[in-house]
């Protein structure tokens, strides 16, 4: 008790200046927990109320379903509920790890997933320097509308665009390829799965690098240009450093995916031929879970790549601090 009291005079000693000037910030972090807590909901009650919606829906849609957890380690009866399983432990992950369809599961989805990181993280940010080197205001809002708008396409009609596409002889692609569509070659799904991700959404991901352009001060082009600064000098001298805050914090947030290739449009690219080569963690879980009626054995390997990502995403923001003093937490 002593010791706290001790501590807390120190702290409210260190508050105030060597001019006589209380420092307000330093005073309250001496403050005991709960006065500390009644004043931070006193002054930012608006701001936890209005997040309240986005915490309950959470909540109720990702914390709560996580008792389902239990169903990896368990032999699930239907009739039993998720607890009346026999406990097994590690036997689904071993079940998967040992399984001949581990490795050509894992080898597709990190083809896919890495090709569509690096693509889909450059592209954009190429695009929106790009776009910040148009003048006219008219014709930049023209490039911006037209290369967002197939963000909005849903995945069907994508995956049947592409089908239309490279058909053999009549497609508008498919006639330079022969008489076999690309989509049947396993080698070829994730080369065209990355380059439609990047068409359909690098304009989108655009949007909030040139946000971050739009912050720059002009007064810093215009100092560059006196220096004899060319396009190129100010791209890489100005542009690229205001806008590295955003890549780093989007490269860690996209790294907490990395191996969550998009379920509905590998499913819908797959087919009898290309099988081998399209059939990832997501929809082989899918394949084991509602079609094979395996529901523990689904919930591990779904575990598994949850797991996978969040270690991902915990080392990627370590770097990052560690690196370039950037991270989200």
């Amino acid at each position: 008790m002593n010791k706290d009291v001790a501590e807390r005079s120190a702290a409210g000693a260190a508050a105030v200046s060597s001019a006589g000037v209380v420092d307000n910030t330093a005073a309250r972090k001496a403050w005991p927990l709960p006065k500390k807590l009644g004043w931070h909901l006193a002054h930012y009650w608006q701001h936890w109320l209005m997040a309240l919606p986005a915490m309950v829906f959470v909540f109720i849609f990702a914390y709560i379903p996580m008792y389902g957890i239990q169903l990896a380690f368990r032999d699930f009866v239907p009739s039993k509920g998720l607890t009346g399983g026999q406990w097994v432990g590690m036997k689904y992950f071993n079940q998967f790890f040992t399984s001949p369809m581990f490795s050509k599961v894992m080898v597709n989805t990190i083809k896919i997933s890495l090709g569509t990181l690096v693509l889909g993280f450059i592209a954009p940010i190429v695009l929106a320097l790009l776009i910040n080197q148009i003048h006219s205001t008219k014709v930049k809002g023209f490039v911006q509308t037209i290369t967002y708008m197939p963000h909005f396409i849903s995945t069907v009609v994508i995956v049947a665009m592409l089908n239309i596409f490279l058909t053999p002889n009549t497609g508008l692609l498919g006639r330079f390829f022969g008489g076999t569509s690309l989509l049947d070659n396993p080698d070829m799904v994730a080369p065209i799965y990355w380059l439609s991700e990047v068409w359909q959404h690098c304009g989108w991901n655009a949007i909030i690098y040139l946000a971050a352009l739009s912050s720059v001060d002009v007064s810093l082009y215009e100092a560059a240009k006196i220096d004899g600064a060319g396009r190129m000098q100010l791209i890489r001298y100005v542009d690229i450093p205001t806008i590295m805050p955003t890549c780093v914090i989007l490269l860690i947030m996209n790294m907490g995916s990395i191996l969550s290739v998009g379920f509905e449009k590998v499913l819908l690219m797959q087919n009898a031929m290309n099988l081998p080569g399209s059939q990832v963690i997501a929809t082989y879980t899918y394949m084991i879970g509602l079609k094979s009626f395996q529901f523990s054995y689904a919930t591990a390997i779904g575990l598994f790549n949850t797991l996978i990502n969040f270690a991902f995403l915990i080392l990627a923001n370590w770097i990052s601090k560690r690196v370039s003093d950037t991270s989200i937490f």
